[in-house]
């Protein structure tokens, strides 16, 4: 921290100078994002007819900064339920032209529209009939012009002090490319499981396809008593249990309520007798509860609303199956 600190005083700007470009680029953009909804007309409507009609692939190029949003633009359709890729306009040139089918369609992305590499492209998606769409910043340039849609992505200003390096028109590209993907994913009906089927691994994946049948605890290790248990032996169950509450149950398992930790602190607040008093006097009764088979992400929404740290799990005749409580889910890495 002190060579940080050091560093930041030896620069030519000071603290308040460098935050202020920051604030600065983020007004920027932020008017640019606005000039571009504003703009949004039946140019997008018609882009979105195109790849919902297509039955092939949608194919994104870009070269430089536009070429690293093309390639975001493919990887987000790609998982939201369009299928795409990107293809280098350079690459193209060398062989990889041969990866563009009928049936696909083009989104060509550059801000001048009048990127070469970019142009090559041109006659090959041509003569395989294949629909292009243009994305750029210049409504008249040679790429425009040659697409069956333009989508303008022109910003009034670039957030570069010099209006130079590709800032402001980058994210707008990026802007545009999201909010393609997500009236796509909306058009098609794209529902969580089909997002949890196309990301299977690292976090988002466990947060997706795992169900609390998969965390919860069950058998002889779910704690759970009588409604004429005493006070003091509920508490030996949760103590031997660890999930910092138990469930009252009738003879069938079916639950009547439950008891937390904080209906123990509220229990002791009014100087009850552990030995003397039946869980049936201070249990909550029903408790809050989900079902096995819902996500277990939707458990951890579920404590998180209700500002509690565990769940019972249920089946349809209010039968106590399962128990979790946070850490479960934490150890599951759902949260």
């Amino acid at each position: 921290m002190p060579g940080l600190m050091s560093a930041l005083e030896d620069s030519a700007l000071s603290a308040a100078q460098l935050l202020e470009s920051a604030r600065r680029t983020f007004e920027i953009e932020a008017a640019g994002l606005t000039a571009l909804r504003a703009r949004l007309d039946d140019s997008f409507v018609l882009a979105c007819r195109i790849c919902l009609g297509t039955h092939g692939r949608i194919v994104t190029s870009g070269l430089g900064k536009a070429g690293h949003v093309a390639h975001k633009i493919a990887s987000t359709l790609a998982s939201t339920g369009t299928p795409a890729f990107f293809l280098h306009p350079t690459e193209a040139g060398h062989g990889d032209l041969g990866m563009i089918v009928r049936g696909d369609a083009l989104l060509a992305v550059s801000n001048s529209g009048e990127t070469r590499e970019v142009l090559a492209l041109l006659p090959q998606i041509k003569r395989l009939g294949l629909p292009l769409i243009a994305m750029t910043g210049k409504p008249g340039s040679t790429l425009a012009r040659a697409a069956e849609v333009h989508l303008d992505t022109a910003v009034a200003l670039e957030a570069c002090p010099h209006n130079l390096a590709p800032t402001a028109s980058t994210t707008a590209q990026l802007a545009m490319g999201d909010a393609l993907a997500v009236a796509l994913l909306e058009a098609r009906g794209f529902s969580v499981d089909d997002f949890a089927r196309s990301h299977p691994d690292g976090s988002l994946g466990r947060r997706l396809l795992l169900h609390v049948e998969d965390v919860m605890r069950r058998g002889e290790a779910l704690p759970k008593v009588r409604p004429e248990t005493l006070l003091a032996q509920g508490l030996l169950e949760m103590s031997r249990k660890g999930l910092g509450m138990t469930a009252i149950v009738d003879d069938q398992d079916r639950v009547l309520g439950i008891f937390t930790d904080g209906d123990l602190r509220r229990t002791l607040d009014r100087r009850v007798d552990v030995h003397a008093v039946s869980m049936r006097d201070v249990m909550t009764p029903g408790g809050k509860h989900i079902g096995s088979r819902e996500l277990a992400a939707t458990a951890a929404q579920r404590m998180e609303a209700h500002r509690i740290t565990s769940l019972l799990v249920l089946d349809e005749e209010r039968h106590l199956i399962g128990a979790l409580n946070v850490h479960d889910l934490m150890r599951a890495g759902v949260v």
